[in-house]
């Protein structure tokens, strides 16, 4: 995009960040956080064209994505893969501090890697995958914690602690929401409580909280389709509302929590009309962006991101490239939003009051 594109689209231009940024701003950046199996042969290579592609965060996954059968493989080819991106960051970086020397550099790359988190089964995976790792653990941001409870989640943050002392580089936490006893009433409180007694004692390696939505719908033999989200499962929205209750709350003690997953990127059959309004597109003659958007089920995806930030939730976890860039052109704090923001921080309100919204 052209700096003068640019400048037409946006009050103040989004900023830069990388892996050593400091969490509080890290933990807001994630944006779509794309899964990817930690099976995949080209991995090296995909993550480098996502992140060309706008990918600022991504999982590689040894969990639920792959047969219990494939780990053993898997981690090995997560060692191999890493290996190659740390070799390529070199070479880039090597590129940009010589460019006269640059030309036919092998494996020089375009784009950044994203922030990689690597999502384990168990606590030992953590502080094993890091010692294989050896150098090249400089590419990893961190690690997805799986069912995470306070006891569950406790050997997991202490494997991390020790991982991190032993390679010497700052390492985060991503722990997921999705025990079936946050489902139930009857336990979800306590259960709640532990969690977050568990993540304040590592508050500065927690870097967000992610939701399991998939797994509390299964729990109950539940799927949300294309046309309908999160949302309107009462059962999950209602956990949904007491995580961010708990979890998200905005004096200083909460944490950032991502939205669940959007599970469709194949076109399904509708049963509902449309729920993309006609009006916004025929500014700019996008009637054609509305039809695909439409044809490809994502009304529904746009509907959830609105309803995610509604409901105090940031980010999304995706698991198509596809959602990336709705995610993300969703996630723009608005115009209207950031001058109302910059009214009501304002020192010359001391007084506080009521002020029209800009």
């Amino acid at each position: 995009m052209s700096p003068t594109a640019r400048e037409g689209l946006f009050f103040r231009e989004p900023s830069t960040f990388t892996a050593d940024s400091p969490a509080r701003m890290l933990s807001v950046a994630l944006g779509a956080t794309l899964y990817s199996p930690a099976t995949r042969p080209s991995l090296a290579d995909d993550v480098l064209k996502q992140a060309a592609r706008g990918v600022v965060s991504m999982v590689l996954c040894l969990e639920d994505s792959i047969d219990d059968a494939e780990v053993i493989d898997a981690e090995a080819n997560l060692i191999r893969q890493f290996a190659v991106l740390a070799a390529r960051d070199a070479a880039s970086g090597d590129a940009a501090r010589s460019p006269e020397d640059a030309t036919g550099t092998a494996g020089a790359v375009d784009a950044d890697a994203p922030l990689l988190f690597i999502r384990v089964r168990e606590p030992a995976q953590i502080t094993d995958l890091v010692r294989r790792l050896g150098d090249s653990v400089r590419m990893l941001s961190g690690f997805v914690l799986p069912k995470f409870t306070e006891d569950r989640g406790r050997q997991f943050l202490e494997a991390l602690a020790e991982a991190e002392s032993a390679c010497g580089r700052r390492l985060f936490a991503m722990p997921v929401l999705e025990s079936p006893e946050l489902l139930h009433l009857e336990t979800r409180g306590e259960i709640l409580q532990g969690i977050a007694r568990s993540v304040d004692k590592h508050r500065d390696r927690v870097l967000a909280l992610r939701l399991g939505v998939t797994d509390f719908c299964s729990a109950y033999g539940l799927r949300r389709a294309p046309d309908m989200t999160a949302y309107d499962v009462h059962i999950v929205a209602s956990v949904i509302a007491d995580v961010v209750n708990v979890l998200g709350r905005a004096d200083g003690t909460g944490f950032t929590i991502t939205g669940p997953v959007w599970e469709y990127f194949r076109r399904q059959e509708r049963m509902f009309k449309p729920q993309l309004r006609r009006s916004p597109f025929l500014e700019g003659r996008a009637e054609e962006l509305r039809t695909a958007l439409i044809e490809h089920d994502l009304d529904g995806l746009l509907r959830e991101i609105e309803l995610d930030r509604a409901n105090g939730l940031l980010g999304k976890t995706c698991i198509h490239p596809s959602h990336v860039a709705p995610v993300h052109a969703l996630s723009v704090v608005s115009h209207e939003e950031f001058t109302d923001a910059q009214d009501i921080l304002s020192p010359e309100r001391g007084g506080g009051g009521v002020l029209r919204s800009a």
